[in-house]
């Protein structure tokens, strides 16, 4: 049995369902936005290891049942602007909802099978940088980074890298990719004093995304003038995206480096450069329908492969870097 764990607003939760259903594969879909008025669980850890179920409206799943779990969004999920301060019922109903998604994301850690991704694994993508050292030790080249709340810093790493600068969010927070332009360093910079950013060195070449599913790679490269190709039709230009492969040792790197991490799924940015791929960072929760649409890549195929596949062995622990 495997439980898709989401909101149904969510198109990689909707792709996920209709791959599972597609292939035949019995799931059950477990909806975080209605927990725990219709949607729970009920589960301790024991000696054993943890024992439970999810209680679902099509019905009861023990957790010795599962093969596998794919869960995105699985923080709390708050209605932006509610007054709960003001209103202790609202205020109490919400730390009640909050404590119950939390259960969820501590029984997903802990549980034997396969998850796609456990939350303690996902935590990487909350510091690029450390991700970035993850990535040297595993071979790849990095650019030139800076991460600084000093408008001067940020001025003087410009003009060492002759003003080929491009900025993005330090976190887990997805922002568009900018480059920094000279307008940007006058007083529209003194903005970074209250809000952490970080400043790479432009690098060169053609972006790569490497999905890795288990052992399994999914490489693509896209072609757009855009700084960001994700964002290429906000910016006016045009984005061709298509299957290639990348080297074989370099598709060993991406696999060794998302086990490393504890990602059974992952996807990986890279460029292509003429000294080799330079990384830029991993997403624990890739949104592999975009690349999917495009090239026709079988990437949901094989991620309802590695869900069913029966594995107990429990939460894989996490696997030192190359020295």
């Amino acid at each position: 049995m495997i439980v898709v764990c989401g909101i149904r607003a969510d198109a990689m939760i909707e792709l996920m369902c209709a791959r599972l259903e597609d292939l035949g594969y019995e799931y059950v879909f477990f909806d975080q936005a209605q927990v725990p008025d219709r949607y729970g669980v009920s589960w301790s850890l024991g000696p054993d290891g943890v024992e439970g179920r999810f209680l679902t409206p099509a019905g009861i799943v023990d957790l010795q049942d599962l093969t596998g779990v794919y869960i995105r969004n699985a923080g709390y999920r708050g209605q932006v602007g509610e007054p709960v301060r003001d209103d202790p019922a609202k205020s109490g109903k919400a730390l009640f909802e909050a404590a119950y998604q939390q259960a969820v994301g501590q029984l997903v850690d802990l549980l034997p099978c396969t998850v796609v991704n456990r939350a303690l694994a996902s935590a990487s993508s909350d510091s690029k940088v450390y991700q970035a050292s993850v990535a040297a030790a595993f071979g790849f080249g990095t650019p030139r980074t800076l991460v600084s709340t000093e408008p001067d810093a940020v001025r003087e790493f410009y003009a060492a890298c002759s003003g080929r600068v491009i900025y993005k969010s330090l976190s887990s927070v997805r922002s568009i990719v900018h480059r920094l332009e000279p307008r940007d360093l006058g007083e529209w910079l003194e903005r970074v004093r209250n809000c952490p950013a970080q400043f790479q060195e432009q690098i060169t070449g053609v972006d790569v995304r490497v999905h890795t599913v288990g052992g399994e790679v999914f490489a693509i490269e896209a072609l757009s003038d855009a700084d960001d190709y994700r964002y290429a039709r906000r910016e006016g230009s045009l984005v061709r995206m298509r299957e290639t492969a990348v080297p074989r040792e370099i598709g060993d790197a991406c696999v060794a480096m998302s086990r490393h991490l504890g990602l059974e799924v992952a996807g990986i940015d890279l460029r292509r450069t003429d000294d080799g791929y330079c990384f830029f960072e991993v997403n624990p929760s890739p949104g592999f329908l975009f690349y999917e649409r495009a090239t026709g890549q079988p990437i949901s195929r094989a991620v309802a492969n590695l869900l069913r596949a029966p594995r107990h062995a429990g939460p894989p622990a996490p696997r030192a870097a190359p020295a």
